[in-house]
This record gives C-alpha cells, sequence and structure tokens, in this order.
C-alpha cells in the first residue's frame, strides 16, 4: 500500500480538483468537447507520463496541447516532424565558437526543441526511426547526452505525439521500444453535431480569448508528487497486475482469445501506468483512494498500444480495445475493493 497522504497532500488534492474543473471551463472557451481527451492528457501530466494522440486532422489537437502550457506557466516547444528530420534538430548541437577579445575557438552546446516543459512532436511517425530515437532517452531519463556531456532537462518534462490514423504512405511505424515510453495512447475522435457547429461558428467569427495561468511549475511538480501518495490497496493493485499478465498469449492460464488474437502482451511498464493513472483519475474526481473502476478508466489508453496483435485479429476486425474489453469479463475483481 502507498505511503497515507499528509494533511498537506489532502489540500493539494482538493486544489488539483478544483484547477482541474477550472482548466476544463476555460479550455471549453477554445476546445469544444473532447473532454476525455482532456482528462487522460492531465491524468499523463500529472502522473509523469507521455501521450500518443491519433486522429484525423482538424480535431484541435494541437491547439489543445498549446492550450494546456498556456494554462499551466509551462513552456511550450512543437517540432514538426519530417522524413529529413535529424537527431541534432530535436536535441540541439555543438557549433565552433570564437570567444570575443581572445580569439580563442571552443566548442559550444545550442540546445535544441527538447529543451522545454511541454514538446509537441507533431506527425511523429512521419521521421525515420534514428530521429525517433533521439526522444528515448529524454522521455525516460530526464536528460540528454551530447559529445559524452550530459544535460538534464527542466521539470516538468511532457512529450506528446500526434499520428494521423489515415494517412500511412511516408511514415515510419514507432518502435515498440519507444511506444512503451508512452504512458497513454489517446483516441480522439470526431465531435458531435452540436459541437461541430460550434466550432464552425467560433473560428469562423472573432479571435480566440485569452486563457489565464492557473498553475506554476512548482505547483505542478508539487502535485505530480501527490498523486504517487495516493492509496492503493493490495486488491486494487493485483487486479491492474492481473489484467496486465492476462495478455501475455505465452503465459498458461491466459483466455483462449489472447492466444488467438494476441502475439505479444504489455510488459510490467503497463501495471506502473495502470496504477499510477488511477492515482491520477482518482485525485482529479475528488478522492484519495483508487478503486477497481479507476484501473479501468485507464486501461485502454495504457494497453492499446503495448498489445501486438495476430494476424487472425486484423482478418477478424478485432482491435487491442475489444480484447481489454474482453478482459473486463474474464480477469476477475478483487472482493475487498
Amino acid at each position: 500500500m502507498s505511503a497515507q497522504p499528509e494533511q498537506a497532500d489532502l489540500k493539494a488534492a482538493e486544489q488539483l480538483q478544483a484547477t482541474y474543473r477550472r482548466m476544463t471551463e476555460q479550455l471549453g472557451r477554445v476546445i469544444y468537447g473532447q473532454h476525455e481527451v482532456l482528462k487522460q492528457v492531465l491524468i499523463a501530466l500529472f502522473s509523469q507520463g507521455h501521450v500518443v494522440l491519433e486522429g484525423v486532422p482538424g480535431l484541435a489537437k494541437t491547439l489543445m496541447i498549446s492550450s494546456i502550457a498556456q494554462l499551466l506557466s509551462l513552456n511550450y516547444r512543437r517540432i514538426q516532424f519530417t522524413p529529413d528530420l535529424m537527431p541534432s534538430d530535436i536535441i540541439g548541437t555543438e557549433i565552433l565558437d570564437e570567444e570575443e577579445g581572445t580569439g580563442r575557438r571552443r566548442m559550444r552546446f545550442i540546445k535544441g526543441p527538447i529543451f522545454g516543459n511541454v514538446i509537441l512532436g507533431d506527425e511523429i511517425n512521419r521521421t525515420p526511426p534514428k530521429t525517433q530515437a533521439a526522444l528515448l532517452q529524454a522521455m525516460q531519463e530526464f536528460q540528454v547526452t551530447i559529445a559524452g556531456e550530459t544535460f538534464s532537462l527542466d521539470k516538468p518534462f511532457f512529450v506528446l505525439g500526434t499520428q494521423n490514423p489515415i494517412e500511412q504512405e511516408g511514415t515510419y511505424p514507432l518502435p515498440e521500444a519507444q511506444l512503451d515510453r508512452f504512458m497513454f495512447k489517446i483516441h480522439v475522435e470526431y465531435p458531435s453535431f452540436e459541437e461541430e457547429l460550434a466550432i464552425a461558428e467560433s473560428t469562423t467569427s472573432t479571435g480566440l480569448p485569452t486563457l489565464a495561468p492557473l498553475l506554476t511549475r512548482d505547483e505542478i511538480l508539487a502535485l505530480q508528487q501527490v498523486v504517487r501518495k495516493v492509496l492503493v490497496g493490495r486488491s486494487v493493485s493485483s487486479y491492474a497486475v492481473s489484467l496486465v499478465r492476462a495478455t501475455r498469449p505465452r503465459s498458461v492460464d491466459v483466455p483462449d482469445f489472447v492466444k488467438k488474437y494476441l502475439t505479444w502482451g504489455a510488459g510490467p511498464r503497463a501495471c506502473q501506468a495502470l496504477l499510477l493513472g488511477a492515482k491520477a483519475n482518482a485525485l482529479l474526481d475528488g478522492r484519495v483512494h483508487v478503486s477497481t473502476e479507476d484501473i479501468r478508466y485507464v486501461s485502454k489508453p495504457v494497453m492499446r498500444h503495448r498489445l501486438v496483435t495476430s494476424f487472425a485479429a486484423e482478418s477478424d476486425g478485432v482491435t487491442t480495445d475489444h480484447i481489454v474489453e474482453k478482459l473486463f469479463e474474464v480477469v476477475r475483481e478483487p472482493l475487498d475493493r
């Protein structure tokens, strides 16, 4: 079980819930609909995770991310991923510099766009694996190494990659090792009729409203630590681990549909993401304990990119989301919640 939260942490939890409500209200002035997408992005942020957003063009993914950065007083950097993008275009590069007065030459490091707080990797699958790999150390270790020298990244550090699901020509699918470093993969769906009508009317009139910052950098870092102190009972933790272990087709006691439709299951990072995401979800709902409902809420965004489907799944039209839904039916919930 996690450490008991202190009174100060309980107050911070109340602050987070109130801030989430205010953020939803403010973002509602520029983003219509997408409430679940927003909530899941914030869950990942407060869990110190990273996110892949997948959706067709024009669904305000970039506007949502830049607006969140504005509300949180964070340094926002956008990187447009293209086939000719080089690792140095992300991390930075060394240049030969001449000192004024002395004329002596020395190598100086020019920081790349990775040195920000909220990093948007737009169309992240349009660049070759060598450049995609430039993000790996940064996402996992919050630091980068150039010419043997290590540079720490400012925290909070939050990477969001976007992908277009319908245009695959000229793309490079993200390697499993990099996908696993993203806490969530979030599907961004089309808006409803009323939402689309509001979008059409608002974006063809006057400019977008300005957003007032709601949280400072230090407050965000403090709230990220509060998330880790949220209570999780052993039975709920066991339920999360059981869900993940049930996705591994080579294990003995997994359901037959897993053996048929999956060639590879989720690893231990999925267990960590389930628990952290469930803790953050509980906080956003005003609770300081985690239930199995919290685990289920984050299960699809946690596992949909960590499961490798078989040819049988593709031919039968079975997605990873379908498999997670089936797991809810067969994996037993704990009697003691």
